[in-house]
């Protein structure tokens, strides 16, 4: 591990990152793309700062996000999920191992199905007659801040690194 300090700093920043692209996809149904290249970008550091090794555990981490971004830009492809939310998944498969990430995706999958209910609510009693948008980057936050909060980053790629 190159620096305990360090890491803590960038998971910290990504923390900060994902409260950002809550925000903005609550207000403006986006997640910036200097947002989620900025996430995309921080990761390469933590796998420096963690010990990552090139074999391996980068290629899996690289497998990961692409293979995250192939099954995600289909969906969107069905116009089943946001452009934005892919981008942002696929950073944040950058991030964790598989597992982790496997993990990432339930805790999205319940948020996001709290956030469509209460939403799905709301628009009904407003009587809204246009379609309703779910901003599901507050679920992938929400999942994602739920990982930062309670994982030990020190030893996230210890069983990788060496």
């Amino acid at each position: 591990m190159q620096g305990t300090h360090i890491v803590y700093g960038l998971v910290g920043a990504l923390a900060i990152a994902l409260t950002i692209a809550a925000i903005t996809d609550a207000r403006r149904r986006q997640i910036d793309n200097w947002l989620n290249a900025a996430i995309a970008a921080g990761a390469p550091l933590f796998w420096w700062a963690s010990g990552l090794a090139l074999w391996p555990g980068v290629a899996l981490q690289l497998g990961l996000a692409v293979v995250t971004f192939f099954v995600l830009a289909g969906l969107f492809a069905l116009k089943a999920m946001g452009g934005g939310d892919v981008k942002l998944l696929t950073a944040l498969a950058l991030w964790m191992p598989a597992l982790l990430f496997l993990k990432l995706l339930v805790i999205m999958a319940l948020a996001g199905g709290v956030l469509t209910i209460t939403m799905g609510m709301w628009h009904i009693a407003r009587r809204q007659k246009d379609k309703l948008k779910i901003p599901y980057g507050i679920a992938i936050a929400t999942a994602g801040l739920w990982i930062i909060t309670t994982t030990d980053w020190t030893a996230i790629h210890a069983p990788l690194a060496g």
